[in-house]
């Protein structure tokens, strides 16, 4: 009997048990080491052999390079932006594994995380074809496959492996939607997705046995959808691009969700005075939203308030990048202390301070990336 027939096997008679007694993300002697080092993570998207760069975190938040983890999987390659999404690279919420998608071979990798150092667990088809991004609450794990007919399927993560959830596929609103982004609502009860090309934000319920309802599908009230984060108090957070041919552009928009599914709009389209915002990441302790104008090679930040309302820091810009270093992706760490950035084209990792004001003060950058090689994804501890 094979590795993933017992696990079906052992699911179905432990089921029952694993709802009532909450997720287990891994055995009994196998937790993380009280010592370990915080650590960032970058994906290099390589086409043959796709890795994850692991950099450990020093006290002042700069990166000393560590090594490469093979995922088993291959990239997708290309040189900027090859992936379009959010959530390539994804931490479990207790930061006990890192979900990355390999887009090339269709499948996605999970691995253990042991301070800087990874293991990689386990390795299983995603569903669909050209996974692009992967989101994470309690013991479900749901992957959004952009290429073919656009989907997403969901998983179980139990004992350090992903078991495909029964009937958990669902499809978006078209073949062709250009998703880019999945998440989470904060108290699993809504999986929200980003389509690029319809300009639209899907809700799904999350039932009791993780399938998911039918698609509502909502108007973005911008243009130029790209990603979707919730804040802690349950307000979603998007980027948006911006009308074509308008220089800078670029726009956040924050959602509050109703019981159906649907969206109202708490804040509309406020501006981030840079071009091509298509990342965010929310601070922990959900205080502010940065947002990554990669076209104009800045950061952008925004207070959120207790309903959900956005509010442009001073200035609203509040970090740049060196020029055309095209940021594509954006994490804020586990405490709350810092911000990375992934500079594709240039093939660095950008490093600021979050101040307790929102403001950023730059502390420098960490190498050993491959320049314009189609690096996506970032996370942080």
């Amino acid at each position: 009997m094979g590795k993933k027939t017992r696990l079906v096997l052992s699911l179905t008679l432990l089921t029952g048990a694993a709802l009532a007694c909450g997720p287990v993300y891994g055995q009994h002697g196998d937790d993380r080491d009280n010592d370990h080092s915080p650590a960032i993570f970058v994906m290099t998207n390589a086409a043959d052999r796709n890795e994850v760069i692991s950099y450990k975190r020093n006290a002042d938040g700069t990166l000393t390079e560590e090594r490469h983890f093979a995922t088993g999987g291959r990239g997708s390659g290309g040189n900027n932006d090859p992936l379009e999404s959010q959530g390539s690279l994804t931490l479990t919420k207790d930061h006990s594994h890192l979900l990355a998608v390999n887009a090339g071979s269709g499948d996605i990798s999970l691995f253990r995380l042991h301070g800087p150092d990874l293991d990689l667990r386990d390795r299983v088809p995603s569903g669909g074809s050209e996974p692009n991004a992967i989101a994470q609450h309690g013991d479900l794990v749901y992957v959004l496959n952009t290429g073919g007919s656009s989907n997403v399927v969901g998983f179980r993560l139990h004992y350090g492996e992903l078991a495909p959830i029964e009937n958990s596929l669902r499809f978006l609103s078209t073949n062709t939607s250009g998703a880019a982004s999945l998440a989470f609502s904060p108290n699993g009860q809504f999986l929200a997705v980003t389509e690029r090309l319809t300009n639209s934000i899907d809700l799904f319920l999350v039932q009791s046995d993780g399938t998911l309802s039918p698609i509502v599908v909502n108007p973005s009230v911008g243009p130029g959808v790209f990603s979707l984060t919730f804040a802690p108090n349950g307000t979603a957070i998007v980027s948006e691009t911006g009308a074509a041919g308008v220089p800078n552009g670029s726009a956040v928009s924050s959602y509050a969700i109703q019981s159906n599914g649907t969206l109202s709009v708490t804040t509309a389209s406020a501006p981030t005075l840079g071009a091509a915002n298509c990342w965010n990441a929310v601070t922990p302790d959900g205080r502010f939203v940065y947002v990554s104008n990669a076209g104009s090679s800045s950061i952008s930040g925004f207070a959120i308030g207790a309903t959900g309302t956005l509010t442009a820091l001073p200035g609203t810009v509040v970090g740049h990048n060196p020029s055309g270093a095209t940021n594509l992706d954006i994490a804020v760490s586990g405490d709350g202390k810092f911000l990375y950035t992934l500079n594709g084209k240039i093939g660095t990792v950008g490093i600021f301070s979050i101040q307790n004001d929102g403001t950023l003060i730059p502390v420098g950058f960490a190498g050993g990336i491959t320049p314009n090689a189609g690096s996506n994804g970032v996370a942080a501890e």
